[in-house]
């Protein structure tokens, strides 16, 4: 803060120092008019940033404005804190924690001068001299706990002169030029003069010299070690800063090394009969999502929290660990089901329950997040079963962090602007339609980058809006959508059967331009498959151009470029590309992500959060995710479609199968939601099992076609 010589001095030394040795360092400059709270927010700043190993204040603060020193220097993060001034580090030095804490640079300095001279410091008998905080109090502790007897001697010291002729290490920070005189010291004792003073002196052109707290040349005649003023003290505090900066730097590495995760379990009390899904939730204490976040590895700026339970993980955190080798990657899928569901997900959640909970195993589960449809419906949520699930319940199956409804905003503003371009078009002539697409600011007209897409896509190499011909001016605004083409429905995150058919256009401001349509339930869109399987925000927002929702008159493709609606679709979604973070019942991390359908989709989780959590359980580690509906659809499709966008080659299926299924394979009664299940699945029925069995060997087959190995897991009910 502020500019005075002297800190401008010595921040030059320190940075010259830290380039000489290949340490990264920088001077963060504050105003003298800067106040307290300018100077505490700048500290949190670098307190979260990650990319910072080690940051110091420089002391004092040339501020106009009152600032409270120990309120800032306590501010800077303890294993940041490389000048160890802070409370927290001063404390663990006094308590002998010197592996656990920054150590004052001064102090430390003179520790390694006193080391390097060969004299052993256990057992002799040491004097400081000053009880700063910066120098004295440290020095102080540092030889108590390098096993000297330690005297501290001050301004109110009546035997000064008696207790340093005991010393045989004696330590100066008094601030008072040659104080200490050369007859006081012991012959043999080491001296190490902190003190940096001016006198005069008319021989220097300055008319002043710099000189120590000890008289320096009557003192080298008795000390077997002394320092010299200047050069003494002062290189060695620059050098162990420097030092403490690498020692951070270890540390952190150390604590977020990729793949060694300390985790906290949480502890389940198992009861007989087992409680309803909700019950067992809402009994259990997840942790804070920010714990979660810090102990599979994830740094603070790369969480952004949604309340206590949940939070958006940052795609950045790819980058950071792009030289990561990936964990293994485990897909769970299922026999062809029935309408009463399997249990892919239970099994999912169980699975990794007992790789990390039970197995201490780095492991994610990456699921789909759940449409509110089938949530109200018959079938239910979607976050596993008994004391296999995702927590909390509700969280999980309903808003989450409001990726469904940002989905739906993005569906209905395109099938919105595919009426509204066909009414403009129905009721405008080009010149209109090419004032309102271009319109002229100030006297200007420009081509939008979309529209200059548009033009390419057209033939027409013209960037002038002034340059185009009458038929290219029709060409560019007259999109001639067909009608009966538009694939491009409305949706809705609700099952409501009265909108799957409907008139549009009735109100009278829509001069009669009416047609039928329909609403889709939100995550059929084809932008729920885009998201989950996009490998970034640029990549989405590509996709999102080349959607296809309607032909021309001529047979022509219109796309959302074309309605020119691509970068609103990707500012509605920006954060929806980020995975989103829960936990599992036992407090093992879980992605939820995307939730396309199989059946019209590929129906798998994104490759977002597959990728993220391949990095982040490190190369011995699991990443379990889940292939929608049956193998033959929804573990193809993750073979098929999802590996090879994403690259990602899976060591295993788990597929999952149930008697009940497998009965009805074999040629049992139909099942029906909501309605009791026949006496052939609530007695036991060998034949109907076995029959049933050619299902089970056949997705098998289907899995070992792509060179998988394949476990099967055979879920039961209560």
């Amino acid at each position: 803060v502020g500019n005075r010589d002297d800190s401008n001095l010595y921040i030059h030394m320190k940075l010259k120092a830290a380039a000489e040795i290949g340490i990264s360092a920088n001077h963060i400059k504050l105003p003298n008019t800067a106040t307290e709270a300018d100077v505490l927010k700048c500290i949190a700043s670098l307190n979260a940033d990650p990319a910072v190993h080690g940051f110091i204040v420089q002391l004092p603060l040339d501020s106009d404005n009152p600032i409270n020193t120990e309120k800032i220097t306590n501010a800077v993060a303890p294993e940041k804190d490389v000048d160890g001034l802070s409370s927290i580090n001063a404390g663990k030095l006094s308590r002998g924690d010197l592996g656990d804490c920054f150590i004052p640079c001064t102090p430390k300095g003179c520790m390694e001068l006193i080391r390097q001279t060969g004299v052993q410091v256990a057992g002799k008998r040491a004097v400081v001299i000053g009880r700063s905080k910066i120098v004295g109090a440290p020095m102080h502790d540092l030889l108590l706990w390098n096993n000297a007897t330690v005297t501290t001697c001050h301004s109110k010291t009546s035997t000064l002169a008696e207790e340093v002729g005991k010393a045989d290490i004696l330590v100066v920070a008094a601030g008072r030029a040659e104080m200490v005189k050369g007859e006081w010291i012991k012959p043999g004792a080491i001296v190490i003069d902190c003190g940096i003073n001016h006198v005069p002196d008319s021989t220097k052109a300055s008319g002043k010299r710099v000189v120590g707290d000890v008289a320096y040349n009557s003192a080298k005649e008795k000390a077997s070690f002394i320092t010299p003023v200047p050069g003494g003290v002062g290189p060695m505090t620059v050098a162990m800063l420097m030092q403490s900066t690498v020692e951070s730097a270890q540390r952190f590495l150390e604590k977020f090394q990729p793949g060694k995760w300390t985790i906290q379990y949480n502890q389940l009390t198992l009861k007989m009969p087992v409680p309803s899904d909700i019950e067992i939730s809402k009994s259990c204490m997840p942790k804070p999502i920010e714990q979660v976040a810090k102990e599979v590895g994830l740094f603070p700026d790369e969480v952004e929290l949604y309340g206590q339970t949940k939070a958006k993980v940052q795609l950045s955190v790819l980058k950071r660990l792009q030289n990561q080798p990936d964990g293994k990657y485990v897909v769970v899928t299922g026999i062809t089901p029935t309408p009463l569901g399997e249990g892919k997900s239970t099994t999912t959640v169980g699975l990794v329950q007992a790789l990390g909970a039970h197995l201490h195993q780095n492991v994610f589960a990456c699921v789909r997040q759940p449409s509110q449809g089938p949530t109200f419906g018959i079938k239910g949520g979607a976050a596993g079963g008994g004391y296999c699930q995702v927590v909390p319940m509700e969280e999980f199956n309903l808003h989450l962090t409001g990726d469904i409804h940002a989905i739906t905003a993005a569906n209905n503003l395109v099938a919105a602007a595919i009426d509204a371009r066909m009414f403009h078009e129905l009721t405008q002539s080009d010149q209109a339609l090419y004032n309102r697409l271009v319109p002229s600011v100030s006297g200007v007209r420009r081509f939008s980058d979309i529209q200059i897409r548009r033009l390419q896509k057209l033939g027409i190499n013209k960037t002038d809006p002034m340059a185009l011909t009458k038929e290219e001016v029709n060409a560019f605004v007259r999109l001639d959508i067909d009608p009966g083409t538009i694939t491009w429905q409305r949706v809705l995150d609700t099952n409501d059967r009265f909108l799957r058919k409907i008139t549009i256009g009735q109100s009278a401001t829509e001069k009669g331009f009416s047609r039928t349509a329909q609403f889709d339930i939100t995550v059929s869109s084809e932008i729920m498959a885009v998201l989950a399987l996009a490998d970034g925000l640029d990549d989405m927002k590509k996709r999102f151009g080349r959607m296809v929702v309607a032909s021309s008159k001529k047979g022509q493709p219109v796309t959302a470029d074309d309605l020119g609606v691509t970068g609103a679709l990707a500012v509605l979604m920006k954060d929806t590309v980020k995975p989103n973070l829960m936990q599992t019942l036992e407090g093992t991390p879980v992605f939820v992500h995307a939730g396309p359908f199989a059946n019209i989709a590929h129906g798998n989780s994104s490759v977002l959060a597959d990728k993220i959590a391949l990095k982040l359980v490190g190369k011995d580690g699991f990443v379990v995710t889940e292939a929608g509906f049956g193998a033959d659809i929804g573990m193809e499709k993750f073979f098929n479609i999802k590996c090879r966008y994403s690259g990602l080659r899976p060591h295993v299926v788990v597929l999952v199968a149930t008697v009940r299924a497998l009965k009805m394979h074999g040629g049992g009664p139909a099942v029906t939601a909501g309605v009791p299940l026949p006496k052939e699945y609530t007695e036991e029925n060998l034949q109907l099992v076995a029959k049933g069995c050619s299902n089970l060997n056949k997705q098998i087959q289907n899995a070992r076609m792509f060179g998988v190995p394949v476990v099967v897991a055979v879920n039961a009910f209560k």
